[in-house]
């Protein structure tokens, strides 16, 4: 699934724009969960920042 966003975003010129991939520990669980977001580079590392 990750193939088909990044030759989408390809497709269309958007060079500024990133698939960000963050660790997450789930408070109710206790397991890490991944969560994914397509951002600006410039967002990218608040994004990573935040909890």
């Amino acid at each position: 699934m990750a193939k088909k966003v990044v030759a989408s975003l390809q497709k269309r010129g958007a060079k500024d724009i990133t698939k960000a991939i963050k660790m997450v520990r789930s408070e109710k669980t206790g397991s890490y969960v991944f969560r994914e977001e397509i951002l600006n580079k410039d967002n990218v590392k608040a994004f990573l920042a935040k909890k």
